[in-house]
């Protein structure tokens, strides 16, 4: 198909809506593109636990980025390979150990679908236990035995920019770390030189699909990379300022079918 594209898909904000559904226009119009040749994928910073549902829904054969770059798979082609690129586990436990110097609610560490709370939280478990991960509850430099794909410090907001200069000053050379919108005052931390720009390459180049014909949503900080990297980064009309400044173009929202409307323009789609 020598017209054909790569379709990027970030998931929270951007292919889901508020309660975390797909809208059928947006499927069926996904679907079409689908039938007509073109390749559609997922990048998210969700661990692929909580990511399968959607790739399921959407009848995806594709590689999937997941941890915002840190763990690239291929769901139904195994010998594709996989690309995991954790935190050293040094690093982690040296980052538990200077937060004891910060105010903060609790620290998760996750090796790939495995999830490591310091202190038990009923509450933030409940919201990891999607795909039935296994927790371990626990001072993270003692059970945390396993390099983690990510880690995750939660806090109070007026706290976020302290945590967040210290990892700079020292751990900049080795880690990345960004802030979750709200209202989630959390603070993510990845193997330094990782976003969803650096899955969707290695995906592209396996379909053998230019960069210019990637065409990539996104609504917040994280999805920054993904959309300057893309041939045509969109920004949701839900998307941060910061996005829709390095975009090419800003559709409607999340809430409104903005990638539907998007894709059905460009491709000239008509659906009954």
């Amino acid at each position: 198909m020598a017209d054909q594209h790569l379709i990027v898909l970030d998931l929270d904000g951007t292919l889901l809506k508020d309660d975390k559904t797909i809208s059928n226009r947006t499927k069926n119009t996904l679907l079409t593109l689908k039938d007509q040749g073109h390749q559609v994928m997922i990048a998210t910073g969700r661990p692929y636990r909580s990511s399968e549902m959607y790739y399921r829904e959407l009848g995806l054969n594709t590689p999937i980025v997941n941890f915002n770059g840190a763990f690239v798979h291929h769901p139904t082609y195994t010998n594709w390979g996989s690309f995991h690129t954790p935190l050293d586990m040094k690093v982690a436990k040296d980052i538990v150990e200077a937060c004891d110097q910060f105010k903060y609610h609790n620290i998760i560490a996750e090796v790939r679908d495995d999830v490591y709370f310091h202190y038990h939280d009923e509450k933030l478990i409940d919201i990891f236990k999607l795909g039935n991960p296994k927790v371990t509850t626990g001072d993270l430099r003692h059970y945390l035995e396993t390099n983690p794909t990510s880690m995750l410090i939660h806090t109070d907001p007026e706290h976020v920019a302290q945590i967040r200069q210290h990892l700079s000053d020292v751990h900049a050379e080795v880690i990345d770390h960004r802030r979750w919108a709200d209202p989630y005052h959390v603070i993510e931390i990845v193997k330094t030189g990782l976003n969803k720009a650096v899955g969707i390459q290695k995906v592209a180049q396996y379909f053998d699909i230019h960069q210019s014909k990637i065409i990539a949503f996104g609504d917040e900080d994280n999805d920054l990379e993904m959309l300057e990297y893309a041939g045509c980064g969109v920004a949701m009309g839900n998307a941060i300022s910061a996005l829709k400044s390095v975009a090419n173009d800003t559709t409607l929202s999340n809430e409104e079918d903005g990638i539907a409307l998007y894709l059905e323009e460009k491709f000239n789609i008509k659906l009954a």
